[in-house]
């Protein structure tokens, strides 16, 4: 922590966060007084949370699944839910299993199966696609370890074709907010955060199903689809997983509040 950050320093930190509804003050005042380089880097960032940016914008970095992933405004923040993903995700990638991460955003979900495949000493063949550049931009500096391929474009367009049937595990966290909720949502992420990286059209499912149409075509025999949905949208998700052929089934992590569907090409 440097060494301007004296008790007094933290307090006022803690209580101009406090004063524009931050929840997590105390916290996110360690995080910034940690992250501040000068006095003044720190009272532009603790200006910048207090305005309603996303704390990951204004220090450019998430925790997710232990990593520390970079995150440049504007781009999709990764949820700690996600973690849920990308465990599911990993448990299926099996030593050079193809590995591809739709709707990629900044590369968290890629990164963390990377990450577990590694440790456990059995690498993949990672490729990574989102239509943001800003995302794609993310997803480069954060996959640059891992040997990924990180494309730009709209979804299974973006792959190379010789993909086409060798894909293992396909993880796509498309978005799933419906499109009359998002202004519901938190202003960090209604107003900080791509539009297209949240709204999933009228019922939350219209990327799902661009998805769930043409994985067929990219999976290899056995292999699996996961997919971010909320509880509510589970049953329809499902459906309209198996409606594309695939036997799906739903995972659900409480202490995360996260559910995952996992669509098996047979």
């Amino acid at each position: 922590m440097p060494v301007f950050a004296s008790a007094v320093l933290r307090s006022s930190v803690v209580s101009r966060l406090r004063a524009a509804g931050c929840v997590f003050a105390e916290e996110e005042a360690r995080i910034l007084l940690a992250a501040a380089a000068t006095p003044a880097e720190l009272a532009a960032m603790v200006r910048g949370r207090a305005q309603g940016r996303p704390l990951e914008h204004v220090v450019g970095w998430a925790e997710f699944a232990g990593l520390r992933i970079a995150v440049d405004p504007g781009v999709f923040v990764p949820r700690r839910r996600s973690e849920f993903l990308a465990a599911e995700a990993a448990r299926h990638a099996r030593a050079g299993a193809v590995v591809v991460d739709l709707c990629c955003g900044s590369g968290a979900l890629g990164a963390a199966v990377a990450a577990v495949a590694t440790g456990a000493g059995h690498p993949v063949e990672l490729y990574a696609t989102d239509l943001d550049p800003g995302a794609v931009r993310c997803a480069r500096r954060n996959l640059a370890g891992t040997a990924a391929r990180v494309f730009e474009g709209d979804l299974f367009a973006a792959l190379p074709d010789a993909l086409r049937g060798r894909v293992e595990v396909l993880i796509a966290n498309v978005p799933y907010v419906p499109s009359g909720d998002i202004e519901l949502l938190p202003p960090e992420a209604r107003l900080h955060e791509a539009r297209p990286a949240l709204d999933g059209g009228a019922d939350g499912l219209d990327v799902l199903r661009r998805v769930t149409a043409a994985a067929p075509q990219w999976l290899a025999a056995g292999g699996a689809l996961l997919f971010e949905t909320s509880e509510r949208q589970a049953a329809e998700a499902l459906a309209v997983a198996r409606a594309a052929g695939l036997t799906a089934a739903v995972s659900r992590a409480e202490e995360l509040d996260a559910t995952v569907v996992t669509a098996v090409r047979g």
